[in-house]
């Protein structure tokens, strides 16, 4: 990066005297006055306040734009380079372009301050007219008369010299006025030359920064990116494939508990058979058979295995109704009350065959109590 704008090679106080030259000038026929080397009158305190005024004046001059631009203009090459590192510290890359996001015109403006004091600048052109008014008052009052003479002669000369130094008096307002109307015009000029070299290094420069309009469309371009990514992270959210494949999961889940189960009630019902045909062998040889020991064995082992199959399909509903509480409660509410009455029907055969269990027992205790007699009365 490089810019086609010259670093100044004229001296600066060039620039120093061609603002302090008129200015210079008008003291010089303050002075030439003075001396009576031309017609205009002029007194020694007015000499001096002007003087004053004067000096003030070629002290503000370093403070002037036309004066600081010089200055500036000199250290071109360090504004490049501090420009540059500026630009790379600010630098922002969007879609693998980068670019800075500095402001030249605020950064020139920060550099130009380190040149002149922008206070100083700002002040001078009321300064110096209220320099002058200042002085005329000043003068006026050095100048004045006591009036304490009673002779005509006398005061007619105290209201002579009172005019006199009236007259001369007015010269430093106009000097004020001039210096102010002097001091606008090169901090004009001066910030016109700031403008001319801003311009420049915006044409240089501009390809490397971000315009306002690129960051604002950028800033549009992420809100509607961030914008798509949440539609899309809703879309995923809510995905009916994703629902209905869950709910064919719980489906097959659930098929497969109900294949489980009715295995079980299959395998229950056998049992339940064969304890119930185990049962009528055994109350068949309570009947035509003399071993009644053995007949009340083998009662109480169809006991046990029924008591023992029971247990099982007890075991069996539990986790049938497990598995019906996280499967889809409200989808199968109907399968729900089918299978409590299912259990209910099972509860109510179990007591019943608990009951007929305890009769049996009954029956079975008189027998072996009437066959014991028997043996006994033998």
């Amino acid at each position: 990066m490089s810019s086609n704008t010259p670093s100044s090679t004229a001296p600066c106080f060039i620039n120093y005297i061609v603002v302090a030259l008129f200015p210079t000038l008008f003291f010089v026929g303050i002075v030439l006055g003075y001396l009576n080397l031309i017609s205009l009158k002029v007194n020694m305190h007015s000499l001096i306040i002007i003087g004053v005024i004067y000096i003030t004046y070629l002290l503000f001059i370093k403070h002037n734009a036309n004066y600081a631009i010089c200055r500036m203009r000199k250290e071109y090459i360090n504004l490049q380079k501090e420009l540059q590192k500026s630009i790379k510290e600010n630098s922002l890359t969007i879609f693998n372009e980068t670019k800075s996001t500095i402001n030249i015109t605020n950064f020139i403006s920060e550099y130009y301050k380190t040149f002149r004091n922008d206070n100083f600048s700002s002040v001078a052109p009321s300064f110096f007219p209220m320099l002058g008014i200042l002085g005329t008052f000043t003068a006026i009052a050095l100048s004045m008369p006591d009036f304490s003479s009673t002779n005509t002669e006398a005061l007619d000369r105290d209201i002579s010299l009172l005019l006199a130094g009236v007259g001369t008096a007015f010269y430093a307002s106009i000097y004020g006025i001039f210096l102010s109307i002097i001091w606008t015009f090169f901090e004009k000029r001066g910030l016109s030359k700031v403008d001319i070299d801003s311009h420049q290094l915006h044409e240089v420069y501009n390809s490397y920064i971000w315009s306002e309009s690129e960051l604002s469309r950028h800033e549009h371009m992420q809100d509607e990116i961030r914008d798509q990514k949440m539609i899309n992270a809703l879309k995923e959210t809510f995905n009916l494939e994703f629902i209905q494949t869950l709910n064919e999961k719980h489906l097959e889940n659930f098929q497969t508990i109900i294949n489980e189960t009715n295995k079980n009630f299959v395998t229950v019902t056998n049992h339940m058979q064969m304890v119930s045909t185990d049962l009528k062998d055994t109350i068949s040889k309570i009947h035509n058979s003399q071993s009644a020991l053995t007949a009340s064995d083998k009662i109480e082992q169809n006991i046990r295995d029924f008591t023992k199959t029971t247990q099982e399909l007890t075991n069996s509903i539990h986790r049938f109704d497990s598995s019906l509480e996280n499967a889809l409660t409200l989808s199968f509410k109907k399968i729900d009350n089918e299978l409590g009455d299912i259990i209910v029907k099972l509860a109510n055969f179990a007591n019943s065959t608990s009951q007929q269990n305890y009769i049996l027992q009954e029956t079975i205790s008189k027998y072996h109590q009437q066959i014991s007699n028997t043996i006994a009365n033998r």
